[in-house]
């Protein structure tokens, strides 16, 4: 080989090496962390350039989030991308630091006040702690919506009057800082929280059409065992009577009907118990609601047998009506209020029963049935067969699992009450078809004067919001740059902003890894004696995860909650996250609440991770591994 090609094989080796540095080129982490990149957002009208006073590749919208690659006084190289490089230069001032990741969501506002951004901490606790926030609160609301609002008061935003599901419509509302205080009224813990917000995306055209008329589903999740016949027969009576007085008129075709039947694992006995879930009507709109009568009139066929135990395993049929009813009308005209009536006189299977079809638990299910835009309501027949112990057990699930918008729809009927029970689920299906009548400006046949379910209008009313908010033109709250309390001002029982982390399928999978990992290495070494064991099996996983360079992982953790590092500093407790050995250690019970909560959570982040629809690209053509889901709190580890 001559000179001259070794010479031009050693150019093309260096220049091949300096290509691959800067493809493995990773951001900076931020001070103090092992695995947590440092992220800025950008400011209307930020300018990328391809160096620093260089050519400008790009102009940026307000609150595009970049990755930190290098920092040269004024300036920032930066990539939308933590895997494939920096793109340009940005000025240090055009950017405003992001440091712990994480957004806020507006929870639907029905049941209490819109609420007001304003521009200082001071002046939003001074609102607090005024003798008379709601009226205040209210005057504000409506000087925003005048147009005309008294500079004095420093309002720098209000509330959408309607609701934008922050998982349908994602639009980023960063939150930059917060402080813990105890709220005025209750003197229970609140955050205050600075936030900024544009939104990601530019808003919609307006709708060249009328939208859609609101409608609702309604899904009837029914114990099918041999106890419930009278009760499946008091349903089916009920429906029939409302199916009744709807027919021929503008409202029967606008309130539609399905119906599952569930069972228990039908392994034990598969000719007597028959099935595990049913569905036996699906939900669809129809002329004729006969099908779903003549459901009811199957789902009354109980099994011929007892199952095994008290508790059935009802949280596979409502899974099953979250997961596989068709809530989109075929993705041309969905349903827009979404309503499941589990009824059952039984406790759900407990996550590690070996009968139960999921490890997903009740609180889990609620959170992903929300998500959805379906409220779950539980009738729980309190027969003297369960028991009181039983009972509770089935109570405290139920409660978790029936819920929407902060409300409790969990309704007992004491002593399995067969005349009880069949005046509440006709006065409930009432409750839901006023819903509509409602929406369409008509007076409610039950209003909660004359003894209807205030509950159900309040659920009506926030189903309609989220209508509203979900129609084309409708954008995500544009605000700027403010301070608002987590917990409504005039009434703190209510959320009334959501923290939410900014996570990416990255994140998202390391978590669900390490959950998986940690609670097979629990279930190995569960007694006390064996913390050490278990403890250096987790390390040794840890170790092993942060060789990956897609799992951000911290592998020099003395904690479980330190290895996911990105999770540290956000404004919410976990036990898991500070367990160390000296806390594994203390409990048998306490250790078994945690390896079933780790087993509940990996479930519902696998079932994310699969699903398409949670995640979206925050920058044309990112990386899947990059796609982002803003995710509540309260199923973070």
């Amino acid at each position: 080989m001559t000179f001259a090609a070794r010479t031009a094989l050693i150019a093309l080796g260096l220049a091949l090496g300096l290509a691959g540095a800067e493809l493995q080129a990773r951001p900076l982490l931020m001070e103090g962390k092992q695995a947590t990149f440092q992220r800025v957002l950008t400011r209307p009208g930020t300018q990328v350039l391809a160096a620093p006073d260089g050519a400008v590749l790009k102009t940026e919208a307000a609150f595009h989030p970049f990755y930190v690659y290098e920092r040269q006084a004024e300036w920032l190289r930066v990539g939308t991308s933590a895997s494939a490089g920096p793109t340009g230069w940005v000025r240090a001032g055009s950017v405003v630091e992001w440091k712990q990741n994480i957004t806020a969501a507006f929870t639907n506002a029905a049941g209490r006040s819109r609420q007001v951004m304003l521009e200082d901490r001071a002046t939003l606790e001074a609102l607090m702690q005024d003798e008379d926030v709601r009226a205040r609160l209210a005057d504000l609301v409506a000087q925003s919506d005048s147009g005309h609002v008294d500079p004095a008061q420093k309002v720098v935003s209000v509330e959408p009057a309607e609701f934008i599901n922050i998982r349908e419509k994602l639009y980023l509302m960063p939150i930059l800082s917060f402080e813990e205080i105890l709220h005025p009224l209750t003197y229970e813990p609140d955050l205050l929280l600075e936030l900024a917000s544009i939104p990601q995306r530019a808003p919609s055209p307006p709708a060249a059409a009328p939208p859609s008329p609101f409608d609702a589903g309604v899904v009837f999740v029914i114990d099918t065992t041999r106890s419930m016949r009278p009760y499946i027969n008091s349903t089916r009576a009920a429906v029939a009577r409302i199916v009744q007085s709807l027919r021929a008129t503008d409202l029967g075709a606008r309130v539609q009907f399905g119906v599952i039947g569930f069972r228990d694992n039908p392994a034990s006995d598969p000719a007597g118990i028959g099935y595990r879930t049913r569905t036996l009507a699906p939900l669809a709109r129809r002329a004729d609601q006969a099908e779903v009568l003549a459901a009811l009139d199957a789902a009354a066929e109980v099994a011929t047998v007892s199952t095994p135990g008290f508790n059935e395993d009802s949280m596979a049929g409502v899974e099953d009506a979250v997961g596989t009813i068709d809530w989109t009308g075929g993705g041309a005209d969905p349903f827009e209020g979404r309503y499941v009536i589990l009824i059952t006189d039984a406790g759900p299977d407990a996550q590690d029963d070996p009968d139960a079809r999921s490890q997903i638990g009740p609180a889990e299910l609620r959170a992903d049935a929300e998500a959805h835009g379906i409220a779950v309501l539980t009738l729980h027949l309190r027969t003297p067969a369960g028991g009181t112990a039983q009972h509770g057990y089935a109570e405290a699930a139920y409660r978790q699992l029936s819920g929407f918008g902060g409300r409790d729809f969990y309704y007992p009927i004491e002593n399995g009450d067969e005349a009880v029970f069949a005046a509440t689920v006709e006065r409930m299906v009432v409750a839901l078809t006023d819903t509509i009548r409602t929406a369409m400006g008509q007076q409610p046949a039950l209003p909660p004067e004359a003894g209807g379910d205030a509950r159900i209008a309040e659920l009506g009313l926030a189903m309609q919001l989220a209508w509203l908010g979900g129609q084309p033109g409708v954008a995500p709250p544009d605000v700027l740059r403010g301070w608002m309390s987590e917990k409504a001002v005039e009434d703190p029982r209510r959320l009334a902003v959501e923290p939410r982390l900014l996570v990416s399928k990255n994140e998202m999978a390391t978590m669900a890894e390490l959950l998986t990992e940690i609670g097979t290495a629990g279930e190995q070494n569960r007694s006390a004696e064996e913390t050490d064991a278990f403890f250096d099996q987790i390390q040794s996983v840890i170790a092993r995860m942060a060789q990956n360079p897609d799992r951000l992982i911290d592998a020099e953790a003395g904690s479980l909650g330190g290895a996911l590092e990105f999770l540290e500093d956000l404004p919410y407790r976990s036990q898991l996250l500070s367990i160390d050995r000296t806390i594994w250690a203390q409990s048998a019970v306490q250790r078994r609440e945690i390896l079933d909560g780790l087993h509940r959570k990996i479930v519902q982040y696998r079932k994310w991770l699969l699903d398409p629809t949670v995640w979206t690209p925050l920058e044309p053509g990112a990386p899947d591994g990059e796609y982002v889901f803003a995710m509540p709190f309260d199923v973070l580890p």
